[in-house]
């Protein structure tokens, strides 16, 4: 079999990549949008809860693009970068210090925000105030916004966990193929931030307790399959991770400063703390590791 890329899981052939030009041969005034429905209905590449996996299969086109294996139709839009007005917007208590014991803060909402009209404020406060910024997810991947009184507090990002990390790996055991089977069962939290006006001890650990006691639920919800274990990144230059540690996370080890793209075997970037947290005691047994 000749495999001309391996994209989240997926091996494309050769053959593969000659239906994708007939495809877009076939098609010439669709769009990548339509180019990629059209695929998720060719292969059934569709999500636990029958939806098209769109947004990965236009990745994977994308890719393909880039590597000249197919040629796509010129993008029908710009998706806009966040304008500095937007930002501006959503300084919504900067000059309102929040400052109390978590005792005091009263009862808090974590709403999800996917697809709904908080979705550009959640956007934009990670944008302004999280060191990574923003970026949007590919995969399965939830949002959301934690309010005390209303106000945004908090931003949390979860998405799909990637297919190859080394620490995460020798920590459940896993083969290759259970690996393969079950990785939709782990969620990654790409982004966690609390807002740079709120000073409140101990709240971090404390939402992300609540956090994770819902995640599965919201998963199950959204996607039609459970979470079994969670997991994350701590830039060790940068942070220590003591709210992690003290929700109860477990340090895996740390990345190889590679990147999933590498190509050198070189590390090109700071090497990262793994921290994950089973969600259910026999998370091994459900993930496949133990017989």
């Amino acid at each position: 079999m000749d495999v001309v890329l391996r994209h989240r899981g997926r091996e494309i052939t050769a053959s593969d990549v000659v239906l994708l030009r007939e495809l877009i041969a076939a098609h010439p005034a669709a769009s990548r949008r339509a180019l990629s429905q059209q695929v998720c209905q060719r292969w059934g590449w569709v999500q636990p809860n029958g939806v098209p996996c769109d947004g990965i299969c236009r990745s994977l086109l994308l890719a393909l693009h880039r590597g000249g294996h197919i040629t796509l139709p010129e993008p029908r839009r710009h998706v806009p970068r966040l304008r500095r007005r937007q930002f501006d917007e959503v300084q919504i208590a900067a000059a309102r210090p929040l400052r109390c014991a978590l005792a005091q803060l009263g009862p808090l909402e974590i709403r999800p925000v996917r697809r709904t009209a908080e979705e550009p404020l959640f956007q934009a406060l990670l944008a302004r105030y999280h060191y990574l910024g923003y970026t949007p997810p590919v995969g399965e991947h939830l949002k959301y916004l934690v309010l005390a009184a209303g106000d945004p507090i908090a931003c949390f990002a979860w998405s799909s966990a990637p297919r190859h990390l080394g620490p995460r790996d020798r920590y459940l055991g896993w083969s290759a193929a259970a690996r393969r089977r079950n990785i939709s069962y782990l969620a990654y939290n790409s982004r966690f931030l609390i807002l740079p006006w709120v000073r409140v001890p101990h709240l971090a650990s404390y939402l992300l307790g609540s956090m994770t006691r819902m995640l599965s639920a919201e998963w199950q919800r959204a996607y039609g399959h459970p979470i079994y274990f969670a997991e994350t990144f701590v830039d060790p230059e940068r942070f220590v991770g003591t709210c992690y540690r003290a929700a109860n996370w477990v340090p895996l080890g740390r990345t190889t400063g590679r990147g999933k793209d590498d190509q050198t075997n070189r590390p090109n970037r700071s090497r990262k703390e793994v921290l994950g947290l089973p969600l259910v005691r026999d998370f091994r047994r459900r993930l496949g590791t133990l017989a």
